[in-house]
């Protein structure tokens, strides 16, 4: 066999398990909550991955170790392009879950960053909500909002700047998008030890909503300083920088 065959085959096999890390799926819808929207994703992630949500679609590419796999899928009803007060909560799994990009940053879509630092796969839970909102709900991922091209640029988190790899939470469910009278972060020690999200704690901190059943004592397990929110020992929650 030829060099140049050789090197064909290498490059076709390249491609291969490239196209085979991306899984994509359509959304259950499951009815209307009223006033709020809702989507819950559970994947199965090993080392790193990113879930993008557009409208009903959902993808998730894998970045590092074994392939990804969706769990479940449901929303009450598509994701707009421009939803009203759109939040990560409700995170469950044993590493970190941070939001990369909120729809309201221009590309219509939502994607989440999943690092698993521990050996094998682990599932991990995640709900997005949102009220009202505006735009076609069929475009997203397959209408050029979230494609191979976005991926290989890097996803952006906070003023739209590039993601640099942390996994502590520094990102505001809002990205900073002015779309929110509240200025609400998530910070959350997943590994049990102490995390430090960048926050700007001026005027003080108020702790919103608990997730998981790690007590979150403000002085024990959460606290602020001028560097910013911190949580220790599983404490995840919400919290509201105060104006």
């Amino acid at each position: 066999m030829s060099k140049k065959t050789n090197a064909i085959l290498t490059f076709l096999l390249v491609v291969g398990a490239a196209h085979a890390q991306v899984s994509t799926r359509r959304a259950s819808i499951v009815g209307s909550r009223g006033g709020e929207d809702k989507c819950t994703v559970e994947v199965r992630v090993d080392i790193a991955a990113e879930v993008e949500i557009a409208g009903d679609q959902g993808r998730i590419r894998t970045l590092s170790g074994q392939p990804s796999n969706w769990v479940r899928f449901d929303c009450t009803s598509p994701l707009p392009r421009n939803p009203v007060d759109f939040r990560l909560h409700g995170m469950d799994g044993r590493g970190n879950v941070n939001l990369l990009r909120d729809p309201s940053m221009g590309r219509g879509s939502a994607v989440i960053r999943i690092d698993d630092p521990k050996g094998g796969s682990e599932g991990y839970t995640f709900d997005l909500t949102w009220r009202g909102g505006s735009g076609d709900y069929n475009s997203g991922i397959n209408n050029g909002y979230g494609t191979d091209r976005d991926y290989n640029r890097g996803s952006y988190g906070r003023n739209n700047a590039p993601y640099d790899g942390r996994t502590d939470a520094r990102y505001d469910r809002y990205g900073q998008s002015g779309r929110s009278d509240r200025n609400i972060i998530t910070c959350a020690s997943n590994d049990g030890r102490r995390t430090y999200c960048d926050a700007d704690t001026r005027n003080g901190v108020a702790l919103l909503e608990q997730h998981g059943n790690a007590p979150c004592r403000q002085g024990s397990t959460w606290g602020y300083d001028r560097r910013g929110v911190w949580v220790d020992r599983g404490c995840r929650a919400d919290f509201e920088l105060r104006r």
